[in-house]
């Protein structure tokens, strides 16, 4: 297949591709800066610019950038930066997609299970789920609303709603275990708050799936069937680390601390099943955590 990819610097970008190059389909990235040595396609959402002939005849479009939601605090204008380069950009790229004579067949596009809002811990949710309360979930819902233009020309489109990525590689997880390394790992809050997780090295797998199955469209959660409190998290983590899981920071402590986003990141969350991916025949490669743990720290 012909793929067209942006964000394919990140995280999950760089997984997905290099995937993708392995299995001898031509991956082309969208990148922000002509000056790019490899094959690439330039574009620029904020100043509406894109080499769109260079999109026409690609067979899918993989669409992973955005704003990070991580940092010390969510202040106003970081708050404006999320929803805008997420909402701003995906339109623009459906916008184009819809206005070419030979569109890719499939569009996926990055969302996540802030969609879902904080929810008890005896709550499952699934892509049939109503939305969630929260600023994650309205950028979320914004975020998906943002591809109709595609969806409406008749492309099909994948809502990936991803949950907590882990890797060793970068992201929240490295961050994570500096103060179990230490020995002062432990819950945060009550512990209750349900994770739902995947991990990194699963993702380009589910992307080739969804890429195959033609049934797949809409919102398609990407994690893995076994979600875990934050208490059994931290002692999952310390136990792979061979640390205790003693420590304990106060609900209110991380809310001072760190304000709207550690309420709803940290304290808050939700028991996400990925049904569509089940139901179409997607076997996980990590679904239970302490394997995946193994995995990641090379126990």
């Amino acid at each position: 297949m012909k793929i067209a990819v942006t964000g394919a610097t990140g995280l999950i970008g760089e997984a997905v591709v290099k995937h993708l190059r392995s299995q001898r389909n031509e991956v082309v990235p969208l990148v922000r800066t002509a000056l790019c040595e490899e094959p690439h396609i330039y574009w620029n959402p904020s100043h509406r610019e894109l080499e769109a002939g260079k999109l026409e005849g690609m067979d899918a479009v993989i669409h992973l950038a955005g704003e990070s939601i991580a940092g010390l605090r969510w202040t106003r204008e970081k708050k404006k930066r999320i929803l805008k380069s997420r909402v701003q950009g995906t339109r623009f790229l459906c916008q184009a997609l819809a206005a070419m004579a030979r569109p890719p067949k499939v569009l996926l596009s990055a969302s996540a299970i802030g969609y879902y809002g904080d929810r008890p811990v005896t709550e499952e949710v699934d892509e049939n789920s109503p939305k969630g309360k929260g600023f994650l979930a309205e950028v979320a819902e914004a975020w998906e609303m943002a591809t109709e233009d595609a969806r409406a020309s008749g492309i099909r489109v994948v809502n990936m709603r991803f949950g907590m990525v882990l890797s060793n590689q970068g992201g929240a997880f490295p961050k994570m275990l500096y103060p179990f390394k230490w020995g002062l790992g432990g819950k945060l809050g009550s512990g209750r708050q349900p994770i739902s997780w995947v991990l990194l090295d699963e993702i380009p797998h589910v992307v080739s799936h969804l890429l195959e199955k033609e049934e797949c469209a809409g919102p398609v959660n990407v994690v893995s069937p076994a979600a875990i409190t934050n208490h059994d998290f931290a002692r999952a983590v310390a136990d792979a680390l061979g640390k205790p899981a003693k420590f304990h920071v106060p609900s209110p402590l991380v809310r001072l601390a760190l304000g709207q986003m550690g309420k709803e990141l940290l304290l808050g969350g939700c028991r996400v099943l990925p049904r569509v991916l089940l139901q179409t025949g997607y076997t996980f490669r990590f679904p239970e955590l302490a394997p995946a743990l193994t995995h990641l720290l090379g126990r």
